[in-house]
């Protein structure tokens, strides 16, 4: 991996409307925390959409703007990421056609989310190729861009490996140019003496003993050389690992914890059960789903000890209380010394204190969506640029310049 893919980080969400507090603790909060890290690229999965919801496309439009606006309310900043429209930017379209003339059928078929999508969602019609293709598209959202890392939780990391594969397959079929040696050998020479004799001894170790310190230790060298192309130094990443040029590079998974961010009847938070607190929820309509939320169900009276283990309460305790205020409640409730009011109001005053600033700056977008559109295609611009470059690299390798 270069040191420019290294650095560049990719993540998207399917326009789904307003979001939750589920998607603040478990998405956007890694990303407010990237984005002062990496180089990042945060999109919305359009195109993605189409591949489950294909019959009634028309709530896309509506629904991107409000996850757009509420991305921007909780604090990603537009200075420091592209935020963009996947559908804005072609390319991705055409390096998923280009990458599906080289990918096995059964590499998709065996994406484990492929047939856990179709038994969770029985009541669409989802035997398209659209719906079969949908990793692949995400291969080609990755590998645009060349980034480095993906977070990702542990249900997609599949998907990540599948993007490593598809990578690995296209560099081993077209990264090996006619006189890929000799190119390889006049980048060498650019590095100076001292450097070229450096990085063939690294090249002899890892090639002939297998030395993996060997090919860190190349790889390190390369990361200094910068009179170096870019070109030229995929070309020596290839050559030091024994493969041809690097022309798209293998991703990671950069794995996120699960969200710990249950719903309010305690399974996890999610529009499909309707127990969600939205970002920009009226601080009333809070307070009234906090203060109604179901408790354990062995407290009928104030003066019933209750268990605070089966009481999805206690859980958003977990996430919002420290360990004092957990002991509190833990201690009142198994003794009958709070009631279940007293028990929600930390939680009320908590989750308002959170929610008032990102509504507060949600309604400098709302008054004025062009901001938001203005956002989004200066992101697609800046997207496009970097995706030109790899689609211009990816065709030559082909052969597809004329």
């Amino acid at each position: 991996m270069t040191s420019e893919s290294k650095n560049r980080v990719l993540s998207g969400m399917r326009p789904t409307g307003r979001l939750h507090l589920g998607h603040y603790h478990g998405v956007l909060k890694n990303w407010l925390n990237l984005q002062h890290e990496y180089e990042c690229y945060f999109f919305v999965a359009d195109w993605h959409a189409l591949t489950t919801h294909y019959e009634d496309p028309r709530i896309i439009g509506a629904s991107t703007m409000e996850m757009v606006i509420d991305w921007l309310a909780a604090g990603v900043n537009p200075a420091d990421v592209r935020l963009f429209v996947q559908s804005e930017v072609p390319q991705h379209a055409e390096l998923h056609l280009l990458l599906s003339m080289v990918t096995p059928l059964g590499w998709l078929e065996r994406v484990p989310s492929y047939k856990d999508q179709q038994e969770k969602l029985r009541e669409r019609d989802l035997a398209t190729y659209g719906f079969l293709g949908y990793p692949l598209l995400q291969s080609a959202d990755i590998l645009i861009y060349k980034a480095g890392l993906v977070p990702v939780g542990e249900d997609q990391v599949a998907h990540v490996e599948l993007t490593r594969e598809v990578a690995r397959r296209f560099n081993h079929l077209y990264g090996r140019e006619p006189d890929f040696e000799e190119k390889a050998d006049a980048a060498i020479r650019k590095m100076g003496k001292k450097n070229a004799r450096l990085y063939r001894e690294l090249r002899k170790r890892y090639q002939e003993q297998g030395d993996q310190e060997a090919l860190e230790v190349g790889r390190a060298l390369l990361e200094g050389q910068g009179n170096l192309a870019l070109g030229d130094r995929e070309r020596l990443y290839g050559y030091l690992e024994g493969s041809g040029r690097i022309i798209l590079p293998e991703p990671q998974a950069l794995l996120t914890p699960a969200s710990k961010m249950p719903g309010l009847d305690g399974q996890k938070m999610s529009k499909s059960y309707g127990n969600t607190i939205a970002l920009r929820d009226d601080p009333a309509d809070i307070e009234q789903k906090l203060r109604t939320m179901p408790t354990d169900p062995a407290r009928v009276r104030r003066d019933d000890p209750g268990n605070p283990d089966l009481c999805p309460v206690f859980q958003l305790h977990e996430v919002y209380s420290d360990e004092h205020r957990q002991k509190w409640v833990r201690e009142g409730c198994t003794s009958a010394g709070i009631g279940c009011l007293d028990c929600k109001q930390p939680i009320v005053d908590a989750v308002l204190g959170e929610l008032a600033p990102i509504r507060e700056r949600a309604r400098e977008f709302e008054e004025d969506p062009q901001l938001v559109r203005n956002i989004l295609r200066e992101g697609a611009e800046a997207a496009r640029d970097v995706a030109d470059q790899t689609m211009d690299e990816v065709r030559s390798a082909i052969g597809l310049k004329y």
